[in-house]
């Protein structure tokens, strides 16, 4: 068994408590087994069955994944309604959530056809997963310093810049400084259930 299939932390216990059913609900409404969501989304039925019943709990590309998969937003996984949608998010509002290493806020309001994130990235976390899905992404780095691999070609960038690419392109997030980055994420997100997100699993792990 590799160390990613191992029971949650007590520090990362209770981080996403919602998410564990909803994420079993909404997989019914869409009219899926276990065993073809868990196909779509590269993981397998045993690693989809431990994150309905909370004993894992799911990565932020996890969560973009299943919301495409799903026909919905990471906003309803995460147990938010189209009520609580308004057109102003104050900083006090903002809720931090650990997923999978990352730290984000939410900084847009749920059900839109955007998802706005503010996400503190960790040194060294993530830093090999590779993500390939449709959509658009638009990243502004807020703090520190990141590497971006878009392709073949690697990007660095500091604070006040900025990355615009069509995320179709296999593309890795890493944080250059022991501090991590901060920064400001915006990506479109496809509403229809056949969409999927393609991540290349973490060395030394069977999803």
């Amino acid at each position: 068994m590799s160390s990613s299939e191992t029971e949650p932390s007590a520090e990362h216990e209770g981080a996403l408590p919602v998410v564990a059913p909803q994420l079993r609900a909404l997989r019914r409404r869409a009219a899926r087994t276990l065993e073809a969501a868990a196909r779509a989304a590269g993981l397998s039925p045993a690693h989809l069955s431990r994150l309905e019943t909370g004993q894992r709990q799911p990565s932020l590309p996890m969560l973009l994944a299943l919301a495409r998969i799903y026909g919905t937003t990471v906003s309803e996984l995460l147990g938010e309604t189209v009520a609580d949608r308004d057109a102003v998010v104050r900083a006090a509002d903002m809720e931090p959530t650990a997923a999978g290493g990352w730290t984000y806020w939410q900084a847009g309001s749920p059900g839109r056809g955007m998802q706005a994130l503010r996400v503190h990235v960790p040194y060294g976390s993530q830093g090999d997963i590779v993500r390939v899905h449709p959509g658009e992404e638009w990243l502004h780095v807020l703090k520190g310093r990141m590497r971006l691999r878009l392709g073949d070609t690697t990007h660095r960038l500091a604070p006040g810049d900025s990355a615009h690419f069509d995320s179709l392109t296999p593309h890795r997030i890493a944080a250059q400084d022991e501090g991590g980055v901060e920064l400001l994420f915006v990506h479109t997100l496809l509403q229809s259930p056949t969409a999927t997100l393609c991540l290349g699993p973490t060395p030394g792990e069977t999803p």
